[in-house]
């Protein structure tokens, strides 16, 4: 007999379509902050992903009033002009500039694998301990899921802190170079059955298409909201498409008649951990 789907397991039909609306960045910068929480309180937002290293995360801890929130693990600080470091004594995990590597090549090529578990530990160990109900991991830039020494640092966290979290489904086995996905099912680590793996700025042309095209199963789609500041446009132009996802997932009239009409229904990551942590 074949094992229940995860849509089964949460209590609905197989063919049943489940979304989780995502918001990623919350605790970046303040207009990101504030975007992320108006866009789950106002709009269709389900869950959201708070980066601990980064300068707003306790102004977005002292704002948390219950949300289904996760950690952002966070190993980049990409913006040229706008840093953030670890939290632990980590030398590997530092740039030449000050903070985190901008990108995911320059973390990989010299960070240790011990020192990205002992600083995405002390991240999820400092979102409990400012009060939020850690819902999730998602890494920040996908840093440690497509690198198969710290893709094992992502998979003992789920597994020790009994948390689902964010894999991509559009990228194979054979791409990644390991079997990523299959591993986090054989520890019995709870994942959404599809997400894009698609980080460009702005995601209204995305976000609608994945909606037209929903396939039976939980699909978890990521936006970036920021609120319209000096702050935000300060960090370029990309900005433009964050103060969109907002408008989109606020006030957007198009993506909630889409939701509607494609039948689906929306969930957080909430509900994936508690069917994680009941076994």
């Amino acid at each position: 007999m074949a094992s229940p789907s995860l849509a089964e397991r949460l209590g609905h039909n197989a063919d049943t379509k489940l979304v989780i609306i995502s918001c990623d960045d919350l605790g970046s910068c303040h207009g990101a902050t504030v975007g992320v929480y108006k866009a789950l309180r106002e709009g269709v937002a389900t869950c959201a992903s708070i980066m601990m290293p980064a300068p707003w995360a306790q102004f977005a801890a002292a704002e948390y009033k219950g949300e289904d929130i996760g950690v952002h693990l966070t190993l980049n600080a990409e913006h040229p002009n706008y840093r953030w470091g670890p939290l632990t004594h980590a030398p590997t995990l530092l740039s030449g500039e000050g903070g985190f590597p901008r990108s995911v090549d320059d973390l990989w090529e010299h960070a240790d694998s011990s020192e990205v578990l002992r600083e995405c530990r002390a991240q999820i160990e400092r979102a409990l301990a400012w009060g939020i109900d850690v819902t999730h991991l998602a890494p920040h830039l996908t840093s440690i899921t497509l690198r198969p020494e710290f893709f094992d640092v992502y998979l003992e966290l789920a597994y020790e802190f009994k948390l689902p979290i964010r894999l991509p489904s559009t990228i194979t086995p054979d791409v990644a170079g390991f079997p990523f996905r299959q591993l986090a099912e054989d520890e019995g680590v709870v994942f959404p059955d599809h997400f894009d793996h698609d980080w460009r700025a702005g995601s209204r042309d995305r976000v609608l298409d994945a909606i037209a095209q929903l396939q039976p199963g939980v699909t978890e789609i990521h936006v970036q909201p920021a609120i319209d500041t000096p702050e935000v446009r300060a960090l370029g132009d990309i900005t433009s498409g964050w103060i969109d996802d907002l408008e989109l997932v606020t006030n957007d009239q198009s993506l909630r008649d889409a939701i509607t009409n494609s039948g689906a229904v929306l969930i957080g990551y909430r509900e994936l951990r508690d069917v994680m942590r009941a076994g």
